[in-house]
């Protein structure tokens, strides 16, 4: 029964070293599934990186000027790296611990097998020696008692005296027999027994501690190289620190590195239109025209044309209006006809200027001289265009340099190359040059053009001062202004009492150097009615407003037929608007006063 406690061990042993291989496979699967998140996660941060990386040819290349802009784009670069070492880590998780680990288990699987198999092959040997000692025992036990037998067969034939002698000798010889064979078995019996304790001593002090004592020093390696495996899998992650930490000091050192007064400035300088600032409303007295009679009232009044001053005012009259000659006294008619009359018989006529830009900006692209722009854009975006052809004239002028050397060369020594073979490429750039000289020359012109209209800061104290002298002179003389809305096309708009004054004073037909300059002024203009956006709008165009979808403006310009409303949200902004995205309300009034525009 002691093999079979022995076998009884064994057995769970075998158990526990399976269990042991089972915990090796687990514990890798483990680290296998932390690198597949370490890989996934390091892909995700690379395309989060990558979505917010400014575009090329967009707008985000023109936002790397401020400061926040440029420290967040180092953040997603030190976001990348971030994301590089996360692909580390996976990395040397599947060369330090999986593939090792992968590895060691076929040849923890082998050695165990092996160990086993000699254990089971020991168990096996002393089970055979034991069940042959079983057989010598049993039949050295049948030979004594065979043995017995025979000697009492002789004994009582030896005895009887009926029994002859030849019977008696007979049973002696079996007997004798029968004695050397119990004498034989027990011997043989003696020395298995012998062999056997010896065998089981030897399987149960040698072969099975030996077995054992592998299978134990295999079971340690094994824990120990899990140990290992789990010390690495700490290191991994630590080995990585110095860089992530730097990562992360790179981003602290970006967001520090912000500055809130040089962005602003440059928005200042990036916005900066060089418009003057308009002088002071003027005064309007519209009581005086309830006070006077109707014959003071008549449109053909040559005094008030005389009190006129001759000075130029902020509401300067509309320059291409031709001035139909009415008959001067018309006393009797009313003065709402009569501003009919006028209104009808005056056609609306664009200047080359504006007609010039509705057209560039409806084909989607802006004049060549950037006269859509106000002037200190212009002046800029100018200043960039003769930067840009200037780098162009000096590249193209290193490229003629170098093919004059390069036919020199060839003149002196004609075995290199052809000179003539440089002749029409030289033609080809010096006709380059040329045309970029004149396109400098005419950017140039452009921009001189710009710099002497742009008012400096002494012309803008004397206009001031010029207005302020014309406050409580100038009353009368206020028409509508021309303005630009998104297509391009200027539109004029005037209330009645403003369309009086005008009916009864000329209107210049002379137009004098600084017109373009006051021709794009403009005067706050009275509310017509009120509108509601129907579908939200952006307005990134220049001259538009942004509106959201719901949103109740006012309306202080209608469209004109070029499909815009030009509508304000309070005093200081104000746009154009798309008509089909509004649901225009216009004042009684205003609708009236409408119809003489």
């Amino acid at each position: 029964m002691v093999p079979l406690q022995k076998r009884d061990q064994f057995d769970n042993l075998e158990k526990h070293t399976q269990w042991g291989i089972e915990f090796v496979e687990k514990y890798t699967k483990f680290v296998k599934e932390r690198s597949e998140i370490e890989t996934s996660y390091a892909k995700q941060i690379r395309n989060l990186s990558k979505k917010y990386q400014p575009k090329k040819n967009s707008r985000e290349e023109d936002e790397s000027k401020y400061t926040f802009c440029r420290a967040f784009l180092t953040t997603l670069n030190e976001l990348n790296d971030y994301a590089g070492q996360h692909e580390v880590i996976s990395e040397n998780l599947t060369s330090q611990i999986i593939t090792e680990l992968s590895r060691y288990l076929q040849e923890l699987k082998s050695e165990r097998k092996s160990h086993f198999h000699d254990g089971r092959k020991a168990q096996q040997h002393v089970e055979s020696s034991w069940k042959q000692l079983e057989s010598c025992k049993r039949r050295f036990e049948r030979d004594c008692k065979e043995a017995d037998r025979a000697q009492q067969y002789f004994e009582r034939m030896d005895a009887d005296i009926n029994v002859t002698k030849a019977d008696v000798e007979k049973a002696r010889q079996q007997a004798q027999m029968r004695h050397q064979m119990a004498a034989d078995s027990k011997s043989e019996y003696s020395s298995y027994l012998q062999k056997f304790n010896q065998e089981q001593n030897d399987h149960y002090y040698t072969i099975i501690p030996n077995i054992f004592q592998k299978l134990q020093d295999m079971e340690e390696k094994r824990i120990e190289r899990i140990g290992v495996c789990m010390k690495t899998f700490a290191d991994v992650d630590r080995q990585v620190l110095p860089i992530v930490g730097k990562c992360l000091d790179g981003m602290t050192k970006s967001a520090e590195s912000i500055e809130p007064k040089t962005d602003s400035q440059q928005v200042v300088e990036s916005f900066k239109s060089g418009f003057e600032p308009p002088g002071e409303v003027e005064f309007e007295d519209y009581g005086q025209a309830m006070k006077r009679t109707a014959s003071e009232t008549s449109l053909s009044n040559s005094k008030e044309g005389k009190e006129r001053p001759a000075g130029k005012s902020k509401g300067k009259l509309w320059p291409f209006i031709k001035n139909k000659n009415k008959s001067p006294k018309q006393h009797k008619e009313p003065l709402s006809h009569r501003l009919n009359d006028f209104m009808a018989s005056k056609p609306k006529m664009h200047c080359l200027r504006s007609l010039r830009r509705g057209l560039s900006l409806k084909l989607g692209s802006g004049p060549e001289d950037f006269s859509h722009l106000p002037p200190e854009q212009r002046r800029k975006k100018l200043q960039g265009k003769i930067d840009e052809l200037n780098k162009d004239i000096q590249k193209d002028m290193d490229q003629r340099d170098a093919l004059t050397k390069m036919k020199d060369v060839y003149v002196k020594n004609p075995q290199m190359g052809d000179p003539a073979s440089v002749d029409p490429r030289l033609s080809e750039i010096g006709q380059s040059i040329e045309k970029l000289q004149s396109e400098l020359q005419k950017f140039e012109g452009w921009l001189a053009e710009v710099e002497e209209r742009m008012p400096s800061k002494s012309d803008t104290h004397r206009r001031s001062g010029f207005f302020e002298t014309q406050n409580n002179t100038t009353v009368s003389n206020n028409c509508a202004q021309d303005r630009e809305s998104p297509d391009g096309s200027y539109t004029e708009e005037q209330n009645s009492e403003t369309q009086v004054k005008v009916s009864t004073h000329p209107v210049p037909t002379t137009s004098t150097p600084e017109f373009d300059d006051e021709f794009d002024d403009e005067d706050t203009l009275p509310t017509i009615g009120t509108c509601k956006a129907l579908y939200p709008f952006a307005g990134h165009n220049e001259g538009t407003i942004a509106v959201a979808e719901g949103e109740l403006l006012y309306v202080i310009e209608e469209d004109k037929g070029d499909g815009w409303t030009r509508v304000r949200r309070n005093e200081d902004e104000e746009g154009y608007v798309p008509s089909s995205y509004v649901e225009v309300f216009l004042e009684t009034n205003a609708k009236g006063a409408m119809t003489y525009i």
